[in-house]
């Protein structure tokens, strides 16, 4: 009997010893619960800090950087509002490609100052060979891309007389992928298109009008020559290749106005993902997102448009475009620099006469300056390229010579020409410090043709 409550007894402690370690468990597990409630609490709560802090300095960067959608955009990509208005004037080839063959191919001139642009067309069938009885169809522009973008660079800088160094190369896939994402293009169409061809996947069926435009459609209305039945653009807005390369600057200016409207900020990443993974050029990130955020306030009834000027042509069985030199050259300083000219005006102003009129200095024809140039480059090609730039642009070669290395190209006005020569021959060059030097009664100006040009 008494061992019998011994036992009991044993039992009741070791249940109450049990008991007693359960609660110390449950407390402990309660203790340690409430612990990670509270540091889950600070994390949470540091979390919202720092989310609150990235969004206050992300807006107070916006209104520095301009406010609204142009302050979004710029700070979004890096940049800001002080690098953006030392901005120079940027010239860039692009190309649309498709199959390895580029249907588009445009100079064009955005200058961030001024918030202006031009956009030159270049024929895809111009001829750039050497020998019209033996031309093959390599000897079209388009065809230059097969080999590389450098290649279609070369050709159109010898078209034009320009020094090009900068490509952007669009597939088509891109402008769809563009258009779509903004929610289709309002365009008006210019003519009835009706073209089918299999072995390009290409179907176009668009009535005549304005409307709006998905991607495949944007990809027809760029692409579009002809109709199946062989009709085209008319006459007079151009037929064929004329006609494509007008509707195709038409279609950009669109794209261009319609992309910048406040209804896409919420898509400004969906964009730049487009443009990083189906845009291909060799301007590194740091300089096209500066130009980017310029691009905000662009203005596209600032957009001057135009094409090199020639005639079609057979050579040796073949249909090309021959570009008109003489009209090219005009076109091209009508187009390019005529507006660098204006933009000098007011800094060749002379201070207002007793009369109260202000007379302005005469600028003088190219054909009029006289030049002294130095290669700094220390390569003889790249020298006598830069040569005949200047002097099919009408310039007087009066002197030449070599120096040393010269890392930066510099125009050196001798005789306080007028300053939109100046701002002409940096803009032809698409390079250049402007610098003043002594007076010297033998040359206007002496440029050194430094390692960047």
């Amino acid at each position: 009997m008494e061992k019998h409550q011994n036992a009991k007894d044993k039992s009741k402690n070791k249940a109450k010893v049990n008991k007693k370690n359960t609660n110390n468990v449950v407390k402990n597990r309660n203790k340690r619960n409430n612990g990670s409630k509270k540091i889950g609490k600070k994390i949470l709560l540091t979390i919202i800090l720092i989310i609150i802090i990235l969004l206050a300095y992300f807006g107070i960067q916006v209104v520095r950087n301009g406010g609204g959608m142009t302050g979004i955009v710029t700070t979004v990509v890096g940049s800001n509002s002080e690098k953006v208005k030392n901005l120079e004037d940027l010239y860039v080839l692009c190309m649309g490609k498709s199959q390895n063959m580029t249907d588009t191919i445009m100079v064009v001139k955005y200058s961030p100052k001024t918030q202006s642009a031009a956009m030159l067309s270049v024929p895809r069938d111009s001829f750039v060979g050497t020998n019209k009885d033996k031309a093959t169809a390599f000897d079209k522009i388009n065809a230059k891309y097969q080999l590389n973008p450098q290649s279609t660079i070369d050709a159109v800088n010898k078209l034009t007389g320009l020094n090009l160094k900068y490509y952007i190369t669009i597939d088509t896939k891109a402008l769809r992928d563009l258009v779509d994402a903004i929610g289709g293009v309002y365009f008006d169409v210019p003519i009835d298109m009706d073209y089918d061809d299999s072995s390009q996947d290409l179907e176009i069926h668009l009535e005549k009008g304005y409307q709006l435009l998905n991607g495949m459609q944007a990809e027809g209305v760029v692409r579009f020559r002809h109709n199946n039945n062989g009709t085209s653009y008319s006459y007079e807005y151009g037929d064929n290749d004329l006609g494509r390369m007008k509707t195709q600057r038409a279609f950009i200016q669109a794209v261009i106005s319609q992309t910048m409207k406040a209804s896409n900020i919420t898509k400004i990443n969906e964009i730049l993902k487009i443009a990083n993974e189906e845009v291909e050029t060799n301007m590194s990130w740091n300089d096209v997102k500066d130009y980017i955020a310029a691009l905000m306030k662009f203005d596209t009834s600032n957009l001057k448009t135009d094409a090199l000027p020639g005639t079609a042509q057979y050579c040796n069985n073949l249909s090309f475009f021959i570009v008109n030199a003489t009209q090219s050259r005009e076109k091209i300083q009508e187009l390019f620099f005529d507006e660098q000219n204006n933009e000098d005006l007011d800094e060749d102003k002379n201070e207002i006469s007793n009369e109260g009129a202000i007379e302005e200095k005469k600028t003088p024809k190219n054909s009029e300056i006289k030049l002294q140039v130095i290669n700094g480059t220390g390569n003889t090609a790249k020298f006598n390229n830069a040569i005949t730039q200047l002097k099919n642009q009408g310039y007087k070669i009066t002197k030449k010579g070599t120096t040393n290395l010269t890392p930066k190209t510099l125009i050196i006005n001798r005789n306080n020409v007028s300053s939109s020569v100046t701002s002409t021959i940096k803009a032809l060059l698409c390079t250049g410090i402007e610098k003043m030097g002594e007076d010297n009664a033998e040359v206007d100006y002496t440029i050194i043709i430094g390692c960047d040009y």
